[in-house]
């Protein structure tokens, strides 16, 4: 799936999926504007991909702030001349537990991340994108995006809102030449879940049908199919990648 010398923004692209997913599309040949709300986490990202031969720049944002995601898409056409790919990964979660001791703050952080920076970022790559005349986005969302994620009322708002988002704005662009898909992870192993205990980790994986959690390079991978033009007649799609736990 080459994309020789294609323009890309990933966010929260300083770990876990976002970081595969970056590493992947510069190992395809794009330009990669890699950003995320650390700095640091972001740097390392960049420095991997160069270390590996591929082009990259560090352009960090809280995507939850208009004003920062405004300053990351100004960046990045000075950085690469425009913007034809882009992938809205930037995400957070809660503490499982009872909506209604649900802090309202926790509710607000979620939802500003999640779907709020979702928006902000569709907004600014889909006027880059209706200039230049083309363009491919995927949103990340999840499993819990297509179904409930118990005690998780937040995120399973937020990552609902982020499906509807993706096929009311994919119906609204097919004729612009632009495509917007959505990845629905499961459980994978990120720096986040690598946190929990073995135990727990390894329950998990046994609820999955292939028996083990999947891996951000699984899901970088369906990313850059999405992305790239082998996917040109896909578009508002929402693409579950879970070892077959949503059909048991």
């Amino acid at each position: 799936m080459p994309l020789n010398g294609s323009s890309v923004v990933v966010t929260g692209a300083g770990a876990g999926i976002g970081r595969a997913t970056a590493l992947r599309l510069a190992a395809a040949g794009a330009r990669v504007v890699v950003s995320d709300v650390s700095e640091t986490s972001g740097q390392a990202t960049v420095d991997l991909i160069t270390e590996a031969g591929g082009t990259a720049y560090n352009v960090p944002a809280d995507v939850s702030r208009e004003d920062d995601v405004q300053a990351l898409f100004f960046r990045t056409v000075e950085l690469v001349g425009g913007l034809d790919l882009a992938v809205n990964n930037a995400g957070i979660a809660h503490h499982p537990g009872d909506l209604h001791e649900l802090p309202v703050s926790a509710w607000d952080l979620v939802m500003g991340v999640d779907l709020r920076g979702t928006f902000l970022c569709m907004r600014a790559e889909l006027g880059l994108m209706v200039a230049a005349g083309h363009g491919s986005i995927v949103n990340m969302a999840s499993n819990a995006g297509v179904k409930n994620a118990p005690d998780m009322a937040a995120y399973t708002a937020a990552k609902h809102g982020v499906v509807g988002l993706t096929k009311n704005a994919a119906l609204q662009y097919a004729r612009r030449n632009i495509r917007i898909n959505a990845v629905c992870p499961g459980t994978v192993l990120t720096p986040g879940l690598a946190g929990y205990p073995e135990e727990i980790r390894a329950q998990w994986a046994d609820m999955i049908p292939m028996g083990r959690t999947g891996t951000p390079e699984e899901i970088a991978g369906s990313v850059a199919f999405l992305l790239s033009d082998e996917a040109a007649f896909i578009t508002g799609h929402e693409l579950l990648i879970d070892g077959g736990l949503m059909y048991q």
